[in-house]
């Protein structure tokens, strides 16, 4: 849905003030709330714009930069400080803004946090990966030897020795969370958190694996293939999912984040997806004109004709022969740029300095006054 204002959302005019908002948003959070809805994808729709409001106008340095500068402040266009509801999921949102409700569970007897035992992730792992322009352009698959968190190899993940069966938390009953309801001004207010007998899996392991010590994982090695697709740049972040650390106790596994680096290239220059190259042409063509090779990334060599005349500084764009736009960032390659340098020899032989010297006393060769007035406006604009 197309984002509508804050204050419009929680019904609050720009004066309210931080008790207003809290209530207000309360009240909206309860009405859409998703065990009061369940799969109705509008009323999530709504909590969760509901919970993107409430962050930034209770947050008082957000809430100034909104009313300054409105979606497209300092922070980014929509959801400042990386906040961005929609893609969260109803947890996370609970996880923020817990008490609102009193507590990470939710309200009355809406039970809006986890249910049923904890699943164990994972840690996420960080690898940097260096990377050719030839292998940016094309893309390529890169394979790590990886030192990480494996499934215990003796207990196959379960933690228990020799598969013996593991017991009922006796505190709350498998359910991995204990329940608390207490009075508060809005009402019975009831709570949820993880069990602290069975850390929230809802059993305990009474005959713990001897070599992972009950945990369901071992240290080990894995080699991962990560492919990396074409178009990549320095900086940029691709997530290989379940590549990570194993979870504990047959959990999910965590991923890999790959930093990517980009090594130099002696031929090209890289200006986002377009390919910069520095020509230097000689002086007889530049003069008389001719065709010329020019490299691509691609290993070949185009020909291009040179028009008599050619000036330092011209500049030729050979369309779609830059590099490819990653997936999902745009389409189509960007172009080969080309800079025009003329080569002037630092020594000349007898015969060439003659040759030159007759040359200097041609007007033709002197440049007229559009000509001259033309490199003094490049020299200007440079130096200005």
């Amino acid at each position: 849905m197309a984002k509508r204002d804050y204050y419009e959302v929680l019904g609050v005019d720009k004066n309210a003030t931080e008790d207003q908002i809290k209530k207000a948003y309360r009240t909206i959070a309860i009405k859409y709330h998703p065990d009061r809805n369940p799969g109705n994808k509008e009323a999530e729709e709504k909590f969760k714009e509901a919970a993107e409001a409430y962050d930034v106008l209770h947050d008082p340095q957000k809430r100034q930069q909104y009313d300054t500068f409105g979606f497209n402040g300092p922070a980014g266009s929509g959801g400042f400080g990386g906040f961005n509801a929609t893609s969260m999921n109803m947890d996370d949102i609970f996880s923020m803004f817990g008490d609102i409700f009193g507590g990470h569970a939710g309200f009355g007897g809406f039970g809006g946090g986890r249910r049923g035992p904890q699943v164990h992730r994972g840690s996420d792992l960080r690898l940097k990966v260096r990377l050719s322009l030839d292998e940016i352009s094309h893309g390529v698959t890169k394979k790590f030897k990886v030192r990480k968190d494996i499934t215990c190899s003796h207990c196959h993940g379960t933690g228990a020795e020799d598969g013996s069966p593991s017991e009922t938390c006796p505190t709350c009953h498998g359910s991995g969370v204990i329940s608390h309801t207490t009075q508060s001004i809005f009402g019975m207010m009831q709570t949820q958190g993880v069990c602290p007998t069975c850390d929230g899996e809802g059993h305990i392991i009474k005959n713990k694996c001897h070599h992972c010590h009950g945990t369901g994982v071992e240290k080990g090695e894995e080699v991962v293939e990560i492919k990396i697709p074409a178009g990549v740049a320095e900086g940029m972040i691709i997530n290989v999912p379940g590549k990570g650390n194993a979870g504990q106790h047959k959990g999910v596994n965590g991923d890999i984040q790959v930093f990517v680096e980009e090594e130099e290239n002696d031929t090209f220059i890289r200006d986002d997806n377009n390919l910069i190259y520095n020509l230097l042409l000689d002086f007889p063509t530049a003069a008389l004109g001719g065709e010329v090779e020019i490299p691509t990334i691609e290993g070949t060599r185009l020909k291009v004709k040179m028009e008599p005349g050619t000036q330092p500084g011209k500049t030729l764009r050979l369309r779609g022969k830059g590099l490819p736009a990653v997936q999902g960032y745009g389409r189509g390659n960007g172009d080969l740029v080309v800079n025009v340098s003329v080569y002037i020899p630092k020594e000349l032989s007898r015969e060439e300095k003659a040759a030159i010297e007759q040359f200097r006393q041609s007007d033709n060769f002197k440049g007229d006054a559009a000509t001259k007035r033309s490199i003094f406006q490049k020299f200007k604009n440079y130096f200005s």
